[in-house]
């Protein structure tokens, strides 16, 4: 490549028209821990404000329709799930970690005899904290038109 090719490119990486470096392994490996930490805080220890203290950013950007913005919210959402179903357990069944993204995959019941719901959750971080969530989730089905399970 020539160096007014390579200039050119540098100018527009650093112009925001193309993405900039890719995660390293170990930002992926420390984005993947840190959000895995933080759900098995919430979901299975049932501690939802010392997880938003360690884990959540200065801000907190929520895409589910029921929760406003905030940490707050969250844990107020939560510690009340909680009251009500004492039991509630997810377990994780994958993990995906992409760039600043982790994706969850969710075997979430409210109690042991609930079949639960399947549920995605997407994290985006900053400075390795969770700055920002996306769900979605569909109830465990009783019978399939295949042999394969939502997990």
């Amino acid at each position: 490549m020539s160096k007014r090719h390579s200039t050119l490119l540098l100018l527009v990486c650093l112009s925001g028209l193309l993405p900039g470096p890719l995660a390293t392994a170990s930002d992926l490996a420390s984005n993947r821990d840190t959000v895995v930490a933080f759900y098995e805080m919430v979901f299975q220890d049932h501690k939802p404000a010392e997880a938003a203290e360690r884990y959540i950013g200065d801000r907190y950007i929520q895409h589910n329709p029921h929760l406003p913005d905030g940490a707050e919210p969250f844990v107020r959402f939560f510690q009340g799930f909680f009251e009500k179903n004492p039991k509630a357990h997810n377990e994780i069944k994958r993990v995906i970690a992409e760039d600043d993204l982790v994706v969850l995959h969710v075997h979430s019941k409210a109690n042991p005899d609930d079949r639960g719901r399947a549920v995605v959750d997407i994290f985006r971080l900053e400075n390795g904290k969770i700055v920002e969530h996306w769900d979605v989730a569909q109830p465990v089905p009783a019978s399939s038109a295949n042999d394969n399970t939502v997990f």
